[in-house]
Formats: structure tokens, sequence, C-alpha cells
């Protein structure tokens, strides 16, 4: 599955958001300042080629719907991430971040006990 640019994944969090719908109700819930209807058209119909929506003719308009869900695809981006710059260990990610100041003690403690306490 292509990785999408940020014109697309701006896109593709409006589809999810609302579900499924048309190209206007997807402009509606992107944050201001909005594309153009056409650049978001053309946006849609790029995601909708490369397989991340199916879109339903409906009269003279098409409904679109994800054919991937968000979490699918964070998953899969974030994957691709570790593996493109941290050489495939999350160690190396979160020191990164800690190193950086871009996490907390706190928030490791967190992260910690999520990993041994996983939610069930």
């Amino acid at each position: 599955m292509d990785k999408l640019s940020q014109q697309e994944e701006e896109a593709m969090q409006a589809v999810w958001q609302a579900g499924k719908g048309f190209i206007k109700d997807f402009l509606d819930i992107m944050d201001e300042p909005r594309p153009p209807y056409t650049t978001l058209a053309s946006t849609i119909k790029n995601l909708e080629r490369k397989g991340f929506l199916t879109g339903e003719k409906l009269g003279n308009s098409y409904r679109y719907t994800p054919t991937i869900a968000e979490e699918e695809y964070k998953k899969r981006f974030m994957n691709g991430f570790v593996s493109d710059y941290f050489k495939n260990s999350y160690k190396d990610l979160v020191t990164f971040f800690a190193k950086d100041k871009k996490i907390s003690a706190s928030d490791l403690k967190e992260i910690i006990n999520l990993i041994e306490n996983p939610k069930k």
C-alpha cells in the first residue's frame, strides 16, 4: 500500500471522521484553510485509485467509504517509519525522543506500566 502525502492524509482524516460521505461532507469537516473543492475531489480520486477508498455512484455524485481503518493505517505507517528511521528498533525510537526531551520520565513510567499491564 502506498504511503500517503500530507494532503492525502488530511483528506483521509476527514473521511475517517465522517465514516463515509460525499466530497462536500469531507470539506465541511476539514480545518481551515480548507483546500478548494476541486483539489479535494482530485485528492479523493487519487485515494480511490490507491485503494484507500471506494466510490459508489449515487445520482450525479459519488459517496466514498474508507477501505482501510485509521488504526490499520497508523500501524502500517509506524512500522514503516520505525523500520526506515530506527532500524526496526522501538527502543531507539523512544531513546530518540527521550534524548530530545520530547518524552518525560512520567511518560516513560506510564509506557512501562502499559507494557507490564496491558489492557485486555
